[in-house]
């Protein structure tokens, strides 16, 4: 598929190469994503997310996302690139020559804002991504019947769930199905306008779409969202699957919400489950009050299938299918914009190491 951009220089050739699933569960998929499209065929856009790629010598023109693209400024990203830097030095370092180039690494992101560093022969930087999602009608979009589920539903919080971003890598020259091209060039004008953004917001937006022309898309992403007057507030994640979304509503209904609202005292076991009001495994015999009770019951919905919206107490809660776009320009992905908010600063997070990776002990 082409089709010509227009910008300051010109017409731009723009290619997006297609390839049409063949495959019968490539072949669902693609039907659903169309279908999505009649559901939920707007966007609302919640703003940008951040995290690392890196790039060697032999990845040629793609990159390695090597800390997930969920943070929500900069600088926890840089500081999840730290701490990867800081633990390849101390675990896997081959020689001291790597070893002291790495912590030459760690140390320049303890004092500066690095959007972009080398370190032992590796590219690294900062990247941003655009996180929006789909609505129509019914509000925003829910997990769509091809997304993946376990066969049997896994709730003890003890077993990791799959990591967003894990193994992903960014290629510019993947090809993509037909709804998925069709959802890039519709994208590739994303653009802050309206005036409830400051000018600078506005203004580094507008030049993305230069510098950056082409779109990414990342893989999805699922998250707690609950309804507010104003539209929905995320709760929770994003997850890699609509599962680890719905988990993390159980665990804020049977653990966290019951203490931050005072129905488990302070001084009960930290495992205690909100569905008897005893520590994790123990046997209930009445112990479950008026409070804990609703926690319970409201957790047992959410248990009793693939449930994605629920409510609880006056407020609706729902699983959203997220998604995200990365841009892309002739040196790969684009990194933080100037006008992009920091949180914190940079700091120390490790202690030194010497350069047999050894923790200094006055450190």
């Amino acid at each position: 598929m082409n089709r010509r951009d227009v910008g300051p220089g010109g017409p731009r050739p723009v290619v997006v190469r297609v390839r049409v699933p063949v495959e019968p569960v490539e072949a669902a998929v693609e039907a659903d994503a169309v279908d999505a499209v009649t559901r939920a065929g707007d966007v609302v856009v919640r703003g940008p997310l951040f995290g690392v790629a890196a790039q060697s010598a032999e990845d040629g023109p793609r990159w390695r996302v090597v800390i997930e693209m969920t943070a929500g400024c900069p600088q926890l990203a840089r500081d999840g690139l730290n701490s990867l830097l800081w633990f390849r030095a101390k675990d896997e370092a081959h020689d001291k020559a790597e070893r002291r180039a790495l912590l030459a690494a760690v140390a320049r992101l303890e004092k500066e804002r690095v959007d972009e560093l080398a370190a032992a022969g590796t590219r690294y930087r900062v990247v941003r991504a655009e996180e929006y999602a789909g609505t129509g009608p019914d509000g925003i979009e829910q997990p769509r019947p091809t997304d993946p589920e376990p066969p049997v539903p896994e709730w003890d919080r003890a077993t990791r769930d799959t990591a967003v971003d894990d193994g992903l890598v960014l290629n510019p020259d993947a090809p993509v199905t037909p709804s998925q091209a069709l959802e890039q060039l519709a994208l590739r004008g994303l653009c802050y306008t309206g005036e409830r953004f400051p000018p600078d917001v506005r203004g580094d937006a507008l030049r993305a779409l230069d510098t950056h022309p082409d779109v990414l898309l990342l893989p999805p992403t699922f998250t707690v969202v609950e309804q507010s007057t104003g539209g929905w507030r995320p709760v929770s994640g994003p997850h890699a699957t609509a599962h680890a979304a719905r988990k993390s509503l159980d665990f804020a209904l049977t653990w966290m919400w019951p203490r931050m609202h005072g129905h488990i005292p302070p001084g009960v076991p930290p495992r205690t489950d909100a569905r008897t009001g005893l520590p994790d495994g123990e046997p209930s015999a009445g112990a479950r009050n008026a409070e804990l009770a609703a926690y319970a019951r409201a957790a047992d919905t959410l248990r009793a299938g693939r449930v994605n919206r629920l409510e609880f107490q006056g407020t609706v809660y729902q699983i959203a299918r997220t998604r995200r776009l990365l841009r892309w320009g002739p040196d790969g992905p684009e990194g933080p914009r100037p006008s992009d908010t920091n949180s914190q600063d940079p700091t120390r997070i490790h202690p030194g190491l010497d350069e047999d990776g050894h923790v200094i002990p006055e450190h």
